[in-house]
């Protein structure tokens, strides 16, 4: 009888100090980048919590590479949110009423570094409690392309492959056909649930519209193909016309650089002929000026000059004047003929 009243106190006990309590479950949640994580914390009190009320919520980040940090906290009735400063902003209580059991929190724009344990603790003395929730950040689906890998001929093998840019793994597709029989060849089925379907001695068949659509837990995206299976081109046409492109190229730029070098030589021939000419080197006197020179000096030795020997020394010194320099020398109308003055003394008589 006493060790079974022992045993009722002691729950009494352990009820009294477990008065305050966390109702709502630890559980992991999923969402996508960009959109808005409702991290759930209900608790209710006890009558003998009559402590200040102090609300405390934690990140430990998945990396394990940093310590626990302080994203928000509530005491002394004001609200702290600029403790963790990749956070800043983006965490926000849900209540504006936190006594009324309700310590939610709002993290917006959710980014991958965002991830990972959130813990929400809450304390009124002498209670205490805190719960766990997992937020794992994912990437939708999105600029989805489909394309042919390949040349769409008949008798051809080629590839209709999906590719989006982005998504978080793993990632689901699926094809369709929109359009035509919209029934897909037989072989084909074992890859409607791959990105890529491998096409094997191509027919008109096969022609038409096919979707692929990518999802994965937080999202999907869609592209469209047209696939136009047709005859088998020309190719010998087509790289004949090919190599005469060519040849007309090359014989272009053959002209151009012909044309060009003669433009080069004609200028190196005019640059050095330019050179030739010396300016250091004299004009040619012309011959009137010789002729005239050629005169004054045999007119200024006559008047020194004695009849006895004027005879000879006109005779010897005109026949020395060139004819050719003479003869050609410009006539002045306005100059008179040269008039010359000589004495000699014969008889004792001087003579003019």
């Amino acid at each position: 009888m006493a060790l079974l009243l022992s045993v009722v106190l002691l729950c009494g006990v352990a009820d009294f100090t477990r008065s305050l309590s966390i109702t709502t479950p630890e559980q992991m949640i999923e969402k996508a980048k960009g959109e808005t994580a409702y991290l759930p914390c209900k608790f209710t009190l006890g009558a003998e919590d009559q402590g200040p009320l102090d609300i405390e919520w934690l990140l430990s980040p998945a990396d394990n590479q940093k310590v626990d940090q302080v994203i928000i906290l509530y005491s002394g009735d004001k609200i702290y949110d600029d403790y963790y400063q990749d956070l800043k902003g983006r965490v926000h209580f849900t209540s504006s009423d936190l006594k009324s059991g309700d310590a939610s929190i709002n993290v917006t724009n959710l980014q991958l570094s965002d991830i990972g344990t959130y813990q929400c603790k809450v304390k009124k003395a002498p209670g205490v409690g805190n719960k766990k929730i997992q937020l794992t950040v994912l990437v939708k689906p999105s600029g989805t392309r489909c394309y042919v890998d390949g040349s769409e001929e008949i008798g051809n093998d080629f590839k209709l492959k999906c590719e989006p840019k982005e998504g978080s793994l793993p990632l689901r597709y699926e094809w369709q056909k929109l359009s035509n029989s919209q029934k897909l060849p037989t072989s084909w089925l074992a890859e409607m649930n791959s990105p890529a379907i491998s096409v094997k001695n191509a027919t008109t068949e096969y022609s038409g519209t096919y979707s692929c659509t990518v999802k994965n837990r937080v999202g999907s995206d869609q592209c469209l193909l047209r696939l136009d299976v047709v005859p088998p081109s020309n190719r010998a046409g087509t790289i004949a016309g090919a190599v005469i492109g060519i040849l007309l190229a090359l014989v272009l730029i053959g002209l151009i650089v012909f044309c060009c070098h003669k433009k080069r030589r004609e200028k190196k021939y005019e640059k050095e002929v330019h050179h030739d000419i010396r300016e250091d080197v004299p004009p040619p006197k012309s011959r009137t000026s010789t002729a005239r020179s050629y005169m004054g000096s045999n007119h200024s030795s006559l008047g020194s000059m004695s009849p006895s020997n004027m005879e000879g020394y006109s005779k010897t010194q005109y026949n020395q004047v060139p004819s050719e320099d003479f003869e050609r020398a410009p006539q002045s109308p306005t100059l008179a003929p040269a008039k010359f003055k000589y004495a000699y003394e014969t008889d004792g008589i001087t003579v003019v």
